[in-house]
């Protein structure tokens, strides 16, 4: 089987789970033509994404979230007025879509939560089944339950997420617990789809708090809170790419370029993570046994740190107070249940790719009988 990947280069969680399913196709004898990652001007593709990734990289342009002036949370009005000046832009990356399904002869695409791909189904109608893949898709789930503030951006990021998948044969749920699947929305409920790095890992408890920040200018509320604890430890991530690799504020606090191999190595170790509530760091914490702290930067966030705080897994804040984290550490108990539903995702998802293709494969097969 020839498979497609086309990825939302947003944030890390879409890069990760499409390492990881690349690597569990391969394993089972299939191949990965090409990755397409849609991104905009302003981010660029981390280097372990670049490192891990075996299939040969392209780029286009999509849209994304725009961030505040603060360089915090998403500023939703900004972001739609920008889409709009950039359409014939997205226009031309629809069109580059649709011609890599065509020219690299893909069985099947596998998209990753990125706009344009259910756009480019919906206009195009490419032949190649369609698949998409998200923990987002499980807000369209009919027992999930929304928060309830942000009822319109709920409902904005619900018709966004149905964009995204225009077409498709399946929408694969990433979730944190075992669900029914939806045949309405044709949903099935899938474990996190986590890399293999992450099962290598042998969780320690140590001193320090480790994090990561989608938009660099979160640093604002860690620093003020380390002058205020200076004498505990902190290690937080960030996308601030003019920065060195690591700035040391000093013996305490220390900012990173975001690494891949090395976040993972220093989520293992700590006593705690604070996150701005990305489904897939919070799956990776979670599997560890860590403790979370939440700071929904978006609304797609804010349903991500809910779900997660429904299993116990975390707590939410609006602006990294470390102290609320560090109290509930004290009580935390990890989930031995979330840990073997993650250990199962590899039979769950192979079974679902090679399923939906055998379909549509034997749907062709008969079409071609009865036109003979």
């Amino acid at each position: 089987m020839r498979v497609l990947f086309v990825v939302q280069g947003e944030g890390r969680g879409h890069l990760t789970q499409a390492i990881s399913l690349e690597k569990l196709l391969r394993e089972n004898g299939h191949e990965v033509v090409e990755v397409l990652v849609g991104k905009s001007e302003t981010r660029r593709l981390p280097g372990f994404f670049i490192r891990s990734i075996q299939a040969p990289i392209k780029h286009m342009v999509s849209p994304n979230f725009l961030p505040t002036r603060a360089n915090r949370r998403a500023n939703l009005s900004r972001s739609v007025m920008y889409s709009l000046l950039k359409l014939p832009e997205y226009y031309e990356s629809m069109c580059y879509i649709n011609r890599r399904i065509r020219e690299t002869g893909a069985d099947l695409v596998i998209n990753f939560y990125e706009l344009l791909t259910g756009l480019t189904y919906f206009f195009f109608r490419p032949a190649p089944p369609l698949i998409c893949i998200g923990h987002q898709y499980l807000f369209l789930h009919k027992d999930f339950r929304m928060p309830k503030k942000n009822r319109c951006a709920s409902f904005l990021m619900n018709m966004f997420t149905r964009l995204t998948s225009l077409g498709a044969s399946r929408r694969l749920a990433l979730s944190f617990r075992a669900m029914k699947d939806d045949e309405k929305h044709r949903l099935s409920i899938i474990p996190p789809l986590l890399r293999q790095e992450v099962f290598e890992q042998e969780p320690t408890s140590g001193e320090y708090i480790h994090g990561y920040m989608v938009n660099s200018g979160f640093s604002e509320y860690v620093s003020r809170w380390h002058k205020e604890h200076p004498e505990v430890p902190l290690r937080f991530f960030w996308d601030h790419w003019e920065e060195e690799p690591i700035r040391k504020i000093d013996d305490t606090l220390w900012f990173y370029q975001l690494d891949d191999h090395e976040f993972l190595r220093q989520m293992a170790g700590c006593k705690a993570y604070a996150s701005t509530a990305g489904f897939e760091s919070i799956c990776e914490a979670m599997y560890l046994g860590k403790p979370i702290l939440m700071v929904p930067a978006h609304i797609e966030q804010e349903c991500n740190a809910y779900d997660a705080t429904l299993g116990g897994g975390g707590i939410i804040d609006e602006g990294f107070n470390l102290d609320k984290l560090l109290a509930f550490a004290e009580t935390f108990r990890p989930d031995p249940v979330f840990c073997t539903w993650v250990r199962s995702s590899r039979y769950i998802i192979l079974n679902e790719m090679e399923k939906y293709v055998a379909h549509d494969s034997m749907q062709e097969m008969y079409m071609v009988e009865e036109y003979v």
